[in-house]
Parts: C-alpha cells; sequence; structure tokens
C-alpha cells in the first residue's frame, strides 16, 4: 500500500513559543473537574468535525491508554446513532458540535440538556475544553502537524 505524507508547514511550538505554551496553560485549566472519559470523546469528536488529523490520532491514542474501547471509538463519529453512548454522553457531544459549528449556534434544546448532566462549574469547564481543542485544531489543522509525531 502506498501512503501520501501531507508536508508539515510549521513547528507553531517552536516559532511562536509563547503562544503553544499560553495555550498549554489554558488546555489544563480547562481540563479541571471534567470526566476524563467525557473529555476525550469531546476532544477526538471536535477534531474529527474541524478535519484535525494529528488531534485525532492524538486524543484516540489517550482514551485507548485510559481503557475506552474500539466500538465506541469507532463509532463516535455517528454518535447519533449509537447506542453505546451515555444521555450524560450525548448531551456533551451535542454541546460539543454546537460550540465548535457556531454560526449554526447553540440551541436552547442542546444547551438545557447538558445543563441537565452538569454542573455549573463542570458545564464552564466543559465548554472550555471544547474551545481549547478547537484552538488545538486550528493551529494544527493549518500548520498540518503530522500525526504521530510529538
Amino acid at each position: 500500500m502506498t501512503t501520501f505524507q501531507v508536508p508539515e508547514r510549521m513547528d507553531f511550538a517552536r516559532v511562536s513559543p509563547r503562544v503553544f505554551k499560553a495555550v498549554l496553560a489554558l488546555d489544563a485549566a480547562a481540563r479541571d473537574g471534567v470526566d476524563p472519559v467525557v473529555l476525550e470523546l469531546v476532544q477526538i469528536r471536535v477534531s474529527q468535525v474541524n478535519g484535525c488529523a494529528y488531534c485525532v490520532d492524538y486524543h484516540v491514542g489517550d482514551a485507548r491508554k485510559a481503557g475506552e474501547g474500539d466500538d465506541r471509538l469507532h463509532q463516535l463519529s455517528v454518535w447519533r446513532e449509537s447506542s453505546l453512548y451515555t444521555a450524560r454522553e450525548r448531551a456533551a457531544l451535542a454541546l460539543a458540535e454546537a460550540v465548535t459549528l457556531l454560526p449554526h449556534g447553540v440551541s436552547d434544546e442542546v444547551y438545557a440538556a447538558a445543563e441537565r448532566h452538569f454542573g455549573e462549574r463542570e458545564l464552564a469547564q466543559l465548554i472550555a475544553v471544547v474551545l481549547t481543542v478547537n484552538a488545538w485544531n486550528r493551529m494544527n489543522a493549518t500548520t498540518r502537524k503530522t500525526p504521530g509525531t510529538a
């Protein structure tokens, strides 16, 4: 099988270390208090929506290390049609997609569903996780960071 190597455009961490470190700090702050399973599912799904191969690869690896099963990882892109996700996970995924696809807005229904499953602080943290993974996606997709590299 022949594979195609997508050329990396820039090593963002090297070229703009202050911005990179600031996003790392935001990422660490956003994760605080978020259920690790929900965290990884949201980060993978947002990365899928944004077409960020590096981040999908990275977060799938983290999810597997945390014990996430292949069935749930394979069906994440079609989570609405899958029975493998809890109501809480589904609310988080719906919110993550709505925040990521902001021109469509976050409907009252999606926000209310998330509120039913997450306390106010955890909901704020979840929103922060979504905005942070969107920042990583935009940074890594734009610079074509190669999956499997540090």
